[in-house]
């Protein structure tokens, strides 16, 4: 069969990649053609434009880059008109999807979103589109099933979440040999920094995150590289001894590490998967964030937080992402009864994400459903 498959992100990319692989495992003849990143380059297929080229970050940059978003949408309508799959697969990136998928539904193609729009975060009103536009909805968190189904009358397959099976079929890091190899001190215990993965985003919250390291000299500093920019973007900021910086090694430094700083996004449940204690951090421009706190209806901001329906993680969000906040929670989680409790936390949340499969059972499904 011939799939065209649409992700926007780094996060994406790495589903994207296991669920294209899981397709080839599935069906030898598949002709994937996508919009993805390396990790799915790598999995096979024809790759049609890498999500570096639309990292759009919060409202105002988004509304800067609107003329580039449109000769986006109209490429890609022309390209999947060209192609003419069996089946469009939607990955997340909802700003993007949701309008190709209006497009693709009135042209006649089957069509499948695999990691759900978060409406039940904000403008929920989109499930009228949802209904109209997609074939069938994969989603990959325990409360969405119940959301869709019980609350809007719209049948989902829950396949679980792939992190578990991203994390667990890694290889298992040598921490001594990882460190020397990333001229890291061969004893310090390690704080993971992960900013995020759009320049916006990063420079923002590495200020941030950075300010309190002259507080902790028995600990080191790791900045986690994201694939999508380079070491130039990083380098103002590695001026600290004590501050060090890996590229495209995420899993395996928190594989390693004691604590971290992590932007709410995927990345806060990378974090908790791998046991490591972490306080969340989230701060936008003045105008994305107005915008932001009249639409999104949600207690918390993290999804450790969210599927556990408390916090388990502390979130220090806009004006409480403070250096004097950020160290105090910090102190919390290095050692005592606030780390225990958390870590204790994440085997629950783990339990409830549903084990492994997620790419494997997905992908059944799409096949299923053609």
């Amino acid at each position: 069969m011939k799939y065209y498959i649409i992700a926007g992100e780094a996060s994406g990319d790495l589903h994207g990649s296991n669920l294209m692989k899981a397709l080839i495992a599935k069906d030898p003849e598949a002709d994937i053609r996508f919009w993805g990143g390396d990790l799915m380059q790598n999995a096979g297929g024809n790759l049609v434009k890498h999500y570096k080229e639309m990292a759009f970050m919060g409202f105002l940059e988004v509304l800067m880059n609107l003329g580039t978003i449109a000769k986006a949408i109209k490429f890609c309508k022309a390209d999947i008109q060209k192609f003419q799959p069996d089946v469009i697969i939607f990955i997340d990136y909802s700003g993007f999807n949701l309008r190709i998928a209006k497009w693709a539904k009135e042209q006649g193609f089957k069509t499948n979103y695999y990691i759900s729009p978060q409406i039940w975060a904000s403008r929920e009103g989109r499930i009228k589109d949802i209904k109209r536009d997609i074939d069938a909805m994969h989603v990959i968190l325990p409360f969405e099933k119940d959301f869709y189904e019980k609350k809007h009358n719209y049948p989902v397959n829950f396949v679980g979440h792939p992190l578990i099976d991203a994390i667990e079929d890694r290889d298992a890091v040598d921490e001594q040999k990882f460190r020397k190899e990333n001229n890291l001190d061969p004893k310090k215990p390690i704080i993971a920094l992960l900013p995020g993965s759009r320049k916006q985003e990063v420079q923002k919250m590495l200020t941030l995150m950075l300010s309190v390291v002259k507080d902790f000299s028995a600990y080191q500093f790791v900045i986690a590289g994201a694939p999508s920019l380079d070491l130039d973007f990083y380098q103002p900021f590695l001026k600290n001894p004590n501050v060090n910086f890996i590229a495209n090694k995420t899993y395996d430094l928190l594989s390693i590490s004691h604590a971290a700083l992590v932007t709410s996004g995927t990345a806060t449940l990378e974090t908790a998967i791998f046991k490591v204690p972490q306080v969340v951090c989230y701060k936008a421009n003045w105008l994305s964030y107005q915008i932001a706190k009249r639409i999104i209806t949600l207690e918390y901001i993290s999804l450790v937080n969210l599927i556990m329906k408390k916090e388990v993680v502390k979130e220090l969000i806009q004006n409480d992402l403070t250096t004097n906040n950020l160290r105090t929670e910090l102190n919390k989680i290095l050692e005592g009864p606030a780390r225990e409790t958390q870590i204790q936390a994440y085997n629950e949340l783990e339990k409830k994400l549903g084990g492994r499969g997620a790419s494997e059972n997905a992908a059944t499904r799409i096949i299923e459903n053609v």
